[in-house]
């Protein structure tokens, strides 16, 4: 496929020359054959005009769930990896969140299997622990080597210290890559909401901070003993960023990820008892979201996340308290997080995080591989039910006005436009 994009305004801070200058990009047969102030197009090729054409680095997001296996009724991985591309992502990372779980190699090679020769790419992670109870450690080593990016019992903390500090000096062996999920189960019990006044008002059980926090320090002291790689999901809170922070100083290798709904919304939008407000960490208030987007900015936070969980239609229409945890994101990610940052800066946060599940980040240049992303930092649109592609439709973002709008990635020599 030759393909040639017209007046693209380049966003790549990696390759300072071509930054914010608008150019021609011809791609032949997946690669970046030219970029030149004009390129005439020749018979053989598509051309592609977008008013306001802007192109970037492919985006990619660390958090997303599917369905299949098990529960395709939420959401296919064909049609996942196809919202993911008019979502303007052309890398994700994939939560073992199906039934089975992808506990071992085979789970990982259908994963893989069943994503071939889509645009964006899929990076599964595997199970931490066997049917990710937190009791035995899965296959880890073998499922790193069918193609699993790291090790996660998705939304399930670690309970077991001995078991966190086992499974980091086991992956250290092999370069491996353990999440833990910040949560103190005992201390968060049964609660749905951030613990505070409007918890307090709304007769909700609630989530303290607290919960969050000792669980992100005992899990530093014990990366602190053994060493290794320690991945902290979608922080939420002020504390939780001081604690990382301190980590970093000492030379911890630890990263963390917020998801972009705790960075726009607190828990003060639960007034109406929507369940699709009803998420993991919960809401917070407007001191941590503010920590969070400063936190963002100074490299404390590693990166950002739409922590995109399709879910069935009864498990959002019931009570509040019964309701499950979850909220789809990748559709609205670019348009919310333009409206808290400016477009450079967006894209920044976008394209963050590929080192750290052993890709490689190219900048955008001739002879490089096509992996990016098209979009227009330009105009407006409100999210309505009609325009979420996912299968599932449990989004807190329906009725938002999103900044800009994306056209869709051109990767995997394939060009995808919603």
């Amino acid at each position: 496929m030759n393909v040639l994009l017209k007046s693209a305004t380049i966003v790549d801070k990696q390759n300072p020359g071509l930054h914010m200058k608008v150019r021609d990009i011809y791609i032949k047969n997946g690669i970046i054959e030219k970029i030149a102030s004009k390129i005439e197009p020749d018979t053989k090729s598509k051309v592609i005009s977008l008013p306001n054409l802007h192109v970037s680095r492919g985006w990619i997001d660390s958090s997303v769930c599917f369905g299949e296996p098990g529960f395709e009724e939420r959401e296919t991985i064909e049609n996942g990896l196809r919202v993911a591309a008019i979502s303007g992502f052309t890398d994700i990372i994939l939560n073992p969140n199906t039934n089975p779980l992808p506990d071992s190699s085979g789970g990982i090679v259908f994963l893989k299997n069943a994503a071939k020769g889509n645009a964006t790419s899929l990076h599964p992670l595997g199970a931490l622990t066997i049917n990710s109870e937190g009791t035995d450690l899965a296959e880890l080593y073998d499922m790193q080597n069918a193609g699993a990016v790291a090790f996660y019992d998705f939304k399930h903390p670690v309970m077991n210290a001995n078991l966190l500090k086992i499974a980091l000096q086991y992956v250290h062996n092999f370069d491996g890559l353990v999440f833990s999920f910040p949560m103190d189960s005992q201390i968060a019990g049964n609660g749905s909401v951030n613990e505070g006044t409007i918890s307090t008002k709304l007769g909700l059980k609630g989530i303290p901070a607290l919960a969050e926090e000792l669980q992100i320090a005992r899990d530093l002291f014990i990366l602190e003993y053994t060493g290794g790689k320690l991945h902290i999901p979608t922080i939420s809170t002020e504390n939780s960023v001081k604690l990382i922070a301190e980590a970093k100083k000492k030379g911890l290798d630890v990263s963390c990820s917020v998801a972009i709904h705790n960075l726009w919304y607190t828990d003060e939008v639960l007034e109406e008892f929507d369940s699709n407000y009803k998420v993991l960490p919960p809401l917070r208030t407007k001191k941590d979201t503010d920590a969070l987007k400063k936190a963002l900015k100074s490299g404390v936070i590693d990166m950002v996340t739409a922590d995109h969980i399709p879910m069935d239609v009864e498990e959002k229409r019931v009570e509040f308290d019964n309701a499950g945890f979850g909220s789809l994101g990748l559709e609205n990610a670019f348009g919310i997080l333009h409206k808290i940052f400016d477009t450079q800066t967006t894209i920044q946060f976008l394209t963050r995080g590929r080192e750290r599940f052993g890709m490689a980040s190219k900048p955008i240049k001739q002879g490089e591989k096509v992996n990016l992303t098209l979009f227009n930092p330009e105009g407006s649109q409100t999210l309505t039910r009609e325009m979420i592609s996912s299968t599932s439709k449990n989004s807190m973002y329906l009725g938002e006005k999103l900044k800009g709008k994306v056209y869709g990635i051109f990767a995997n020599n394939q060009l995808i436009l919603s």
